[in-house]
């Protein structure tokens, strides 16, 4: 039988919230990755093994994470495609001059610059596909720190 205070029922956070919040896609309340910048080049991808909230796992199983490549492409291709509509409408394009090719080097110096920030993404939006939202999920059990 289950307690019903290990049971909990909390505000709820939009999808899209706990995306750009890099929380837990199950509880929504979780911090998933440890480091909380995006640009700490040697420690922004450590991740908890276990929600501190929810103890959801992280890794589901041995190279889940592969397949964040598609989730990458897809959030690259719509930037690239924003930027260049923006820039159509904002500058125009022209095959006289080289405005294209100014946009091609800033969208790239743009890519460059979102990719740490777009493969954290990725990977909590792959995660979200596997593992369903639950607003009454049950809090993990708390072990002390050593």
């Amino acid at each position: 039988m289950e307690n019903k205070s290990d049971t909990v029922k909390t505000k709820s956070h939009s999808y899209l919230w706990a995306i750009f919040n890099q929380k837990c896609p199950h509880c929504r309340q979780g911090d998933m990755f440890k480091d909380k910048s995006s640009y700490r080049l040697r420690t922004f991808m450590e991740m908890y093994d276990k929600c501190i909230v929810c103890g959801q796992k992280m890794e589901i199983e041995e190279g889940f994470y592969i397949g964040t490549g598609y989730v990458s492409y897809v959030l690259t291709v719509a930037l690239s495609a924003s930027t260049f509509v923006a820039w159509c409408v904002l500058i125009g394009i022209s095959v006289n001059d080289n405005r294209v090719f100014w946009w091609l080097g800033i969208n790239a110096l743009l890519l460059l610059l979102v990719q740490p920030y777009f493969m954290r993404l990725a990977r909590l939006i792959w995660l979200s596909f596997f593992v369903k939202y639950d607003a009454d999920f049950k809090i993990a059990e708390q072990k002390p720190i050593a």
